[in-house]
């Protein structure tokens, strides 16, 4: 529950969304309202965000035989809650305070699973638990093991209260040596597991090793056909925290996430998502440990929330390649307002998997404290699908050691004369346009101000489909180890923009532009070969 005060402060100070709630104090009944001022100022039309309400009824798993010692594993107690509160037609199933262990749990439709204070959901580490199921991971159809918290095509649903849970992702992982300091590698290394053949990434297992070396395209296996072969596999199989997929009416409040296998929450087709006042924590060494990737969504709410990831933090998606443009669904309609991201690979996040197209979405007082990369904008040929009407305003960002604002369609490779590698070319055969070719444009950004970062900003496009109609507008950046660069981008557009690099000098650099306005100085056309300018 909200306390009175503490929701009015909020509003003082932020005057953004808020919150009512109404019901018991046992949060038997929730009813979110959300004010008009959450949709004031949108820049694009949004229908609001529906929020579910859930009847007058709970029922604790303790009434089912759950036992809160850490050694009892409660998956049929919470099972057997779910379905008699369902059975009477929803309402709330309650977490006390206590120490719960568990396999997955998998939330029906008019359901609130309501974690009470000092509540814990520690999910097991037997991964046999975990069925192999079939599902969508990284844009891509394949086999994953079960999520510890699921729900498909439900309908009304919730997760509330001030627990945590706990997704046990250190026992599915695996760990790259250079994200350790020595002894804490040393450690991890008589722990157990398995190192491969460099020894410079350590496995909790030999089933674990075995899918990672199936792997050519990011983590879906190939050559895995019969169920013993995907049983050989399944430590590498490793879940999401929470995987709600086609769900309606679904609301996130007041929780902990924290320690997934993979990503951590991952809603995946849904419509009238509420992101509140939630908290996700992951190690910063967790491999593929996004924070919240928001998938082919429509109408969501991000607010008020913590995110301390060991990838991307607050990351929107639509699917990848064929798979992506085939399901068609556009992740749309989103503000994302007051929320803080302490570690990750970027802050906010569009891509890499972007094929079904990424339109409306508002963000808005936001701060990165340590990310990789502040704002991340991210795609590569093959991916199709459009990326425009962004519009992300009042960041404040510090200790950025890459990029502060990055388009870069060149994901996972270099683009000619971006020569970050060694012998990375300077020419190339230009592409046809076609499906296949990803889009970024009209996308508006103002009023940031970053420090203590890498590159200030780059736009890297792609010659076939340079970044379009790009708009900055004060943005202050300072102890930049490096500048502006430009790089086959049209129509953009840099207002009252200050750049201030340690090197000092020219801190601008342009090729293959068109059609740039830089404070009061235009530039029609600059060639493929780069110029260096000052603001």
């Amino acid at each position: 529950m909200i306390k009175f005060n503490t929701l009015k402060q909020w509003l003082l100070s932020l005057g953004a969304a808020t919150f009512v709630w109404s019901g018991a104090a046992n949060a038997q009944t929730v009813s979110p309202v959300i004010s008009d001022e959450v949709y004031s100022n949108l820049p694009f039309q949004m229908a609001k965000v529906q929020q579910p309400t859930f009847p007058d009824h709970s029922r604790s798993i303790t009434e089912f035989g759950a036992v809160a010692d850490g050694i009892t594993l409660n998956t049929e107690a919470f099972a057997q809650t779910i379905d008699a509160v369902s059975q009477q037609g929803g309402g709330t199933v309650v977490v006390p305070a206590g120490l719960w262990l568990t396999g997955p749990i998998v939330l029906k439709s008019n359901i609130n699973l309501h974690l009470e204070e000092n509540a814990l959901v520690l999910f097991t580490a037997d991964h046999t638990q975990y069925p192999i199921i079939k599902t969508s991971f990284e844009g891509l159809e394949t086999r994953r093991c079960q999520s510890p918290v699921s729900a498909n095509g439900a309908e009304n649903i919730a997760i509330t209260g001030k627990g945590v849970m706990d997704g046990n992702g250190d026992t599915w992982r695996p760990v790259k040596k250079g994200k350790m300091t020595a002894s804490q590698w040393n450690k991890l290394v008589a722990s157990g597991g398995v190192l491969n053949e460099k020894g410079d990434i350590w496995y909790p297992s030999e089933g674990s090793i075995k899918g990672a070396n199936a792997c050519k395209d990011f983590n879906v296996p190939e050559g895995i056909e019969t169920e013993e072969d995907w049983n050989s596999i399944r430590d590498w199989l490793r879940p999401v925290l929470l995987s709600f997929i086609k769900c309606k009416k679904v609301l996130l409040e007041g929780v902990t996430f924290k320690n997934s296998p993979s990503w951590c929450l991952h809603p995946l087709s849904c419509e009238d998502l509420t992101v509140y006042n939630i908290s996700v924590s992951n190690p910063w060494y967790s491999q593929n440990g996004d924070a919240l990737d928001i998938e082919s969504c429509n109408r969501v709410l991000v607010l008020n929330s913590s995110f301390d990831a060991g990838d991307d933090g607050i990351c929107i998606k639509s699917g990848k390649d064929e798979s992506g443009r085939r399901r068609g669904e556009p992740c749309q309609n989103i503000i994302i307002r007051d929320n803080v991201v302490l570690h990750g690979h970027g802050g906010f996040v569009v891509g890499s998997e972007m094929s079904g197209g990424v339109k409306n979405i508002y963000v808005d007082n936001c701060t990165f404290l340590g990310t990789d990369v502040g704002l991340r904008f991210k795609s590569t040929r093959g991916r199709g699908g459009v990326v425009e009407n962004i519009h992300i305003n009042n960041i404040n960002m510090i200790n950025i050691p890459n990029e502060a604002l990055i388009f870069d369609l060149f994901y996972g490779g270099n683009a000619p004369g971006e020569g970050d590698a060694p012998g990375a070319p300077k020419e190339e055969v230009v592409p046809p346009v076609t499906e296949e070719t990803p889009a970024f444009r009209d996308i508006f950004i103002k009023n940031v101000t970053a420090k203590n970062v890498g590159r200030a900003v780059l736009f890297n496009g792609l010659p076939e489909m340079p970044i379009k109609n790009i708009f900055l507008e004060n943005v202050t950046i300072s102890d930049a180890k490096d500048g502006v660069t430009l790089n086959r981008a049209e129509n953009a557009t840099l207002k009252n923009v200050k750049v201030i690099t340690t090197k000092g000098g020219d801190n601008l650099k342009m090729m293959g532009v068109t059609n740039i306005t830089v404070g009061d100085k235009k530039y029609e056309k600059i060639g493929n070969k780069a110029e260096s300018y000052k603001f």
